[in-house]
């Protein structure tokens, strides 16, 4: 079909790549403790192109250190999950990691605008270092942008909270694409929005984010610096 339609070929091996895993389970599957849900974010999520995330009290989990993710999970909403439950739940989150390094189909471009209170509100200094060292490498890739609102800044139209604007690739010239989904998680759902009302609402208090932002070079001073602070 590829060939009959005049496909060009990386079009033609992400379309092969796609129809191999429609055959399979995801790979979140083999987890039963995964809600609902959550399963939905993790299949749009493999499946989007770009990914702009705003985080305000913690590292978004596709940028967590294994001992910063660790960490988080075994506190638990209400009662403190079992070592074996929190090692479960810390493999499905660095597995996640792993489509920011795929070849096939195109691993998605992160956008992420983290505010400051992240980078201060942690655990130990040796987790806390070990996680901040790990999003200076991680803004290091092409296809990752970690940029920083620092508290100085005053407000900003993020104020209801951390969110994630999804967007999908056009598979043909006459194929629309996946709208445009925003996804808000909360301590027992989740909501999906994907009204070109509700996409347009959030591209503008993302552009006020992106607007009141470090630039990459000032993030990672900053990031540095918390480092520093936090190995004293």
């Amino acid at each position: 079909m590829c060939r009959l339609y005049g496909a060009s070929p990386e079009l033609t091996e992400a379309l092969k790549f796609l129809a191999r895993e429609t055959k399979a389970k995801g790979w979140w599957h083999a987890y039963s403790e995964i809600p609902e849900w959550f399963e939905l974010f993790l299949g749009m999520e493999a499946s989007a192109s770009r990914l702009r995330q705003y985080e305000a009290e913690v590292i978004p989990g596709l940028v967590q250190s294994p001992a910063y993710a660790k960490a988080i999970i075994g506190r638990g909403l209400v009662n403190e999950p079992t070592p074996e439950i929190v090692e479960r739940r810390t493999a499905v989150r660095l597995q996640r990691q792993q489509i920011l390094t795929r070849r096939a189909p195109k691993a998605p471009n992160l956008e992420i605008v983290l505010s400051e209170a992240a980078l201060l509100r942690g655990f130990s200094a040796q987790i806390m270092v070990d996680q901040l060292t790990r999003l200076l490498t991680f803004a290091e890739r092409p296809n990752v942008s970690i940029r920083i609102a620092p508290l100085a800044a005053g407000p900003h139209r993020a104020f209801h909270g951390s969110f994630v604007i999804l967007d999908f690739p056009t598979e043909t010239s006459a194929h629309d694409p996946e709208p445009t989904t925003i996804y808000s998680e909360h301590p027992t759902g989740a909501l999906y929005l994907d009204k070109p009302s509700e996409a347009e609402t959030y591209a503008r208090i993302w552009a006020d984010l992106d607007r009141g932002a470090l630039d990459h070079i000032g993030s990672s001073r900053l990031i540095q610096d918390r480092v520093k602070e936090w190995s004293r």
